[in-house]
């Protein structure tokens, strides 16, 4: 049994669908688990959906209609007949999502945006599973908020493990190949849930846990794990395994191709993990799992824009001990920061933060009440994974470097 996950890139548009199907018919795909996410740039249309919901009312249904426009173009494209079931599918979705707007009497932005987003995932896998059957490929569609059952933390929620499990055996269709949703879960009052942006390989891993998978197959548009994001860095070089160890502090460090939670359940039965390019599926791609670091051994650059540097030193040039520092993680825990770097020194404390839920004023008006505050907004947050002096210069070069952190294997820089 084997887990394959297809992320939006894959299926932007009908030829990426073509060629999934080109993929399954290379690879296999009996007994298969294959989690599709959001066509394209889909889950940014909706969350300007979300947008317009809150703050520009009028240009709601037109935003609906974009996002409808854009699958609707897909589907002429894949299915000759107009009359073909999946149109009135993918329809009644679309209206779906708009009774929801319609009734929807709860402000809270982070529930409505759950609520919203999913759509790009059951439209995407409906249009696949459709096409897939019509070209006659069986499988099993599964609404995966069936699957996966989470807390209520919305736009982050957190696994229930145990009823999860029990969904999935009693869900899952052997000796067929399955299709479902990624990012997506559902809570007791099965409204839905995200798992987090790019939440969809962390899918992947959980029904390979549940299901005890031989393997995992990320599909993506890069030939493996490269030691560099290519957007930000020249020459990046593939990387031919890695280990779970390894990727996991990667991932922590803001690594964009491994979600940080997909690793930790396939550690836990030792599944590897394959990331692979669905334009050359024949390639051998990069092989995370059971060893010691990596292969070749070179730096792996990260790189984390539109961060928070938040500088705090006391009023009365006391000691930042114990207790302040445990006021200072209190406060970011309760505005939901995510925390990339810390460092302090007698006097003085330094966070650099992802500010994923807006709260950084909140945030502010709080420090400065105890606390000297300087805030840089819209910095860049560097690390270098087995640094060398090259490596260093390349990163410092003709940036001004607002703090800067080395241990034995990573070296950390937040740069304005």
């Amino acid at each position: 049994m084997q887990v394959f996950k297809f992320g939006g890139a894959s299926v932007k548009d009908a030829n990426g669908v073509r060629n999934l199907v080109k993929v399954l018919n290379i690879t296999g795909y009996e007994d298969t688990m294959m989690v599709i996410s959001a066509m394209g740039k889909t889950t940014n249309a909706l969350e300007q959906v979300v947008a317009n919901y809150f703050n520009n009312k009028s240009e709601l249904q037109s935003s609906i209609q974009d996002v409808k426009k854009f699958h609707n173009a897909i589907l002429l494209d894949l299915f000759d007949n107009e009359h073909h079931p999946v149109f009135k599918k993918v329809t009644t979705l679309f209206d779906d999502l708009s009774l929801f707007f319609d009734r929807n009497k709860l402000p809270d932005y982070n529930f409505v945006y759950d609520q919203t987003v999913g759509y790009g995932e059951l439209v995407s896998t409906t249009i696949v599973s459709e096409y897939l059957n019509t070209i006659g490929i069986r499988n099993n569609w599964l609404d995966v908020r069936d699957c996966i059952k989470t807390d209520s933390y919305y736009r982050n929620a957190h696994v229930k493990w145990e009823d999860t499990q029990q969904q999935i055996k009693r869900q899952y269709k052997v000796n067929t190949l399955n299709i479902t949703q990624g990012f997506l879960g559902s809570d007791s009052n099965n409204f839905t849930t995200t798992l987090g942006r790019e939440g969809s390989d962390y899918t992947a891993a959980i029904f390979a846990y549940c299901l005890n998978a031989q393997k995992v197959t990320i599909w993506k548009d890069v030939d493996g794990v490269l030691n560099a994001d290519p957007r930000y860095f020249e020459n990046a070089q593939l990387l031919n395994t890695i280990s779970y160890r390894e990727a996991i502090e990667l991932a922590f460090y803001g690594a964009s191709v491994i979600h940080p939670k997909t690793l930790q359940p396939l550690q836990r039965k030792e599944i590897p993990l394959c990331v692979k390019s669905f334009l050359n599926p024949e390639q051998p791609g990069t092989t995370v799992c059971k060893g010691k670091g990596i292969s070749p051994e070179i730096p792996c650059f990260i790189v984390k824009k539109n961060e928070v540097l938040i500088s705090l030193s006391s009023l009365d040039f006391s000691y930042i001990v114990e207790e302040n520092i445990s006021d200072i993680f209190n406060l970011l825990h309760l505005y939901k920061m995510k925390v990339d770097v810390i460092q302090n020194s007698a006097i003085s404390f330094s966070v650099c933060v992802d500010n994923v839920y807006n709260n950084l004023d909140k945030l502010l008006q709080h420090l400065k009440a105890k606390f000297k505050v300087e805030c840089y907004e819209n910095v860049s947050l560097y690390t270098i994974r087995h640094y060398n002096d090259v490596a260093i210069q390349q990163i410092e070069n003709d940036k001004q470097v607002l703090l800067k952190q080395l241990t034995p294997t990573t070296m950390q820089i937040v740069t304005k």
